[in-house]
């Protein structure tokens, strides 16, 4: 605990540019949020070229956002709401230019219904935050573990969001429903770890004995510290596997995984008990 002012500089350094990122350009929104149509082909010619597809798609004066590469020969080509007409016309003029060409899915998305899932998104969140507030509390006989449980658990949040507001910018990552539940999903096993280390500190606590609180906390995660580790890596370790050799479907939806699993490995020793550790510090002061 000693080095905690160590562990807030590393936590500062990706926090701030985030943080700044957020408040100036914020998340890059996909068809989930703003509404429009995604439709994935297969084209099976080695000559295909993307400022192609997108030339046949404007020639149809339809509006495209964005064509991406998700396979081998799969594309996938996101563009303002357009009816069922307009797909067949789209995809016929694929074929005439490259013969071979197959539907894989077509989806279209209102805004309202976009709104909807971004309120609901909220909610999700704000439950999910309250609930763990005070089981915690409630679990361990004490507000500070919860608090310091839940500053953890928004540290790790802005991590992921900062780091996506950034890919948003510099290269333009947009965010989607997958998106969403990742940050969940991370929330979720950012908690995890931080109610392992907790548990250990609070049976430390019982014995009196075993020397003043810096000192059980420094054992305590000293004991856990390996175990977290290990837990860690193993996800780590499938998640880039994923990221490297997955498609280009999932591929974000792994990034935000991967960093929220990351940064809560490295939140609950390093995040999380400092905040119980000075806490505790301050309040002893006072005494």
């Amino acid at each position: 605990m000693r080095y905690w002012y160590i562990y807030l500089l590393i936590s500062a350094s990706v926090l701030v540019p985030g943080i700044y990122s957020l408040a100036k350009y914020g998340l890059k929104p996909a068809l989930d949020f703003t509404g429009g149509t995604l439709l994935e082909v297969r084209i099976k010619n080695d000559q295909v070229k993307v400022d192609d597809l997108k030339k046949i798609s404007e020639e149809q004066k339809l509006e495209v956002a964005s064509i991406t590469k998700s396979s081998q020969d799969g594309y996938i080509i996101k563009m303002k709401p357009i009816d069922n007409e307009q797909k067949n016309k789209l995809v016929t003029g694929y074929k005439d230019k490259y013969k071979d060409v197959s539907e894989v899915r077509f989806e279209t998305v209102g805004p309202v219904l976009g709104k909807e899932l971004l309120s609901k998104t909220y909610i999700a969140a704000l439950v999910a935050i309250v609930s763990i507030l005070l089981y915690v509390a409630y679990a361990f006989k004490n507000i500070r573990f919860g608090v310091s449980a839940i500053l953890a658990l928004v540290h790790d949040l802005l991590v992921v969001l900062g780091i996506f507001s950034i890919l948003g910018k510099v290269m333009g990552v947009e965010v989607d429903a997958l998106f969403i539940t990742a940050v969940l999903t991370a929330m979720s096993f950012s908690m995890h770890d931080t109610i392992v280390v907790f548990d250990r500190i609070r049976e430390y606590r019982k014995k009196s004995a075993v020397g003043d609180f810096e000192t059980q906390i420094n054992m305590a995660l000293t004991e856990t510290m390996g175990r977290s580790l290990n837990n860690s890596l193993t996800i780590i370790f499938m998640l880039l596997a994923l990221f490297l050799l997955g498609g280009e479907t999932v591929k974000w939806f792994v990034l935000a995984l991967l960093i929220g699993t990351i940064s809560g490995s490295y939140s609950s020793p390093f995040v999380a008990t400092p905040i119980l550790y000075l806490w505790y510090k301050l309040r002893d002061k006072k005494s």
